[in-house]
């Protein structure tokens, strides 16, 4: 039996197509990021089973509105924890969200309609209800550790409707 063929995507000439991670310049890796802030989210992992969890607490860096970093150029001096994705661990983190644009990249997925890359527009990233933009209670610092299990949300993980869409909704 063999497999059905490949889906043709729409974006076989688009440099994410083309290139594999490591060959991509600095400002295309950049534009892989969606601005979507999930990536930004407190996880807590599960000791015994790896399983990561989201919360809706954000990093003390986090501009939850504008869903991007405060001081993205220092973000690892300030926060010790904060992971800078690279071609090579996007492949292997556990945690990054099925939206996000390095991940489907890396899966050699196509980005979605709302992917500013697609759209040329940064805020439809919002408008499809991907980013945390309206839904973070919380940051890093103000809710105890301890109780960041209270704080657990399903979410992140999800897509909403209207962002599986293969085009923007008709409006």
């Amino acid at each position: 039996m063999t497999a059905p063929p490949k889906r043709a995507s729409g974006q076989e000439e688009f440099f994410w197509k083309t290139k594999t991670l490591e060959e991509m310049s600095d400002a295309e890796w950049e534009s892989l990021c969606d601005g979507c802030a999930r990536c930004c989210l407190e996880k807590l992992e599960d000791e015994d089973t790896g399983k990561i969890y989201f919360t809706h607490v954000a990093c003390r860096l986090l501009d939850a509105g504008a869903c991007a970093c405060k001081d993205y150029a220092n973000r690892s001096d300030q926060v010790s924890d904060c992971v800078r994705l690279t071609p090579g661990n996007v492949r292997t983190l556990n945690w990054l969200p099925p939206s996000c644009g390095y991940r489907l990249v890396a899966e050699g997925r196509d980005l979605y309609w709302w992917h500013p890359l697609i759209s040329g527009d940064p805020d439809t990233v919002h408008e499809a209800g991907v980013s945390v933009r309206g839904r973070v209670e919380g940051r890093e610092g103000e809710v105890p550790v301890d109780e960041l299990q209270d704080h657990i949300v399903l979410w992140p993980k999800l897509l909403p409707r209207r962002a599986k869409l293969r085009r923007p909704p008709i409006s």
